[in-house]
């Protein structure tokens, strides 16, 4: 039995909002114990937004223009080239067996592995995009913006991506059919964190987009643990 099955037994006591903080907890030590995956998305941010500027050229009006989509489109590609090992390595060892027998409410545990992705994946896209945003020469507003945008939005994307890795879960080709899945579901996401900055560019007001975007990361905390939860049954069935 692996290590989360057995804190799970050990902690069976405590209130059921506290499987959140196992769940949380868990796996970010596991995380934090394979930095090299981490450092892969950040790599591949960094790469693709790079690469940009090289193939279009030094204009920096036209930099500027495409930098809000840029940007946005490879975090999106970041965060889904982590979300396959989500529930990966837990369907393959059978720790989610486990959980699903455990005395926790399966949707707190799915919060919290959700919530445990986004810190390792889209916070840090978050707090280095300004340096992303420099190279196309966006200015302080500009990158305060950019990054409300992504910290209000990459969390929808994992929580989507979540229901995506559940419903793909054990099937051949998983990661292909999970990306036809979700890239869909994030394109509101996508159009409304660039349209922000593309807002901010243009000098108007960005609360309409980055409320929109609030709004939906709220709307997504309260629905999708529920959705993770019965994706999972379904895939385990």
């Amino acid at each position: 039995m692996s290590s989360v099955s057995l804190e799970l037994v050990e902690q069976s006591e405590l209130a059921p909002e506290d499987g959140f903080w196992v769940a949380l907890k868990r796996d970010l030590a596991i995380a934090m114990q394979n930095k090299g995956e981490l450092a892969q998305a950040l790599a591949f941010m960094a790469i693709v937004v790079s690469l940009f500027p090289l193939a279009v050229g030094p204009e920096a009006q036209l930099l500027k223009r495409i930098a809000p989509g840029v940007v946005w489109v490879a975090a999106l590609l970041a965060a889904l080239l982590t979300l396959p090992r989500l529930f990966a390595s837990d369907y393959q060892d059978g720790t989610l067996e486990q959980v699903l027998l455990s005395p926790y409410p399966l949707p707190v545990l799915c919060a919290g592995k959700t919530l445990a992705h986004w810190l390792t994946t889209g916070l840090p896209l978050a707090v280095l995009a300004p340096l992303f945003g420099l190279q196309y020469g966006l200015n302080g507003d500009e990158l305060g913006v950019l990054v409300a945008s992504l910290m209000l939005g990459t969390p929808v994307l994992s929580m989507l991506g979540a229901i995506g890795a559940a419903l793909t879960l054990g099937v051949r080709g998983g990661s292909i059919l999970m990306a036809l899945l979700v890239l869909p579901l994030f394109v509101p996401v996508l159009i409304f964190g660039a349209g922000a900055v593309e807002q901010a560019l243009s000098g108007q007001d960005t609360t309409a987009n980055l409320s929109l975007l609030g709004a939906v990361m709220l709307a997504g905390a309260v629905l999708t643990p529920v959705a993770i939860a019965a994706a999972l049954r379904i895939s385990l069935d």
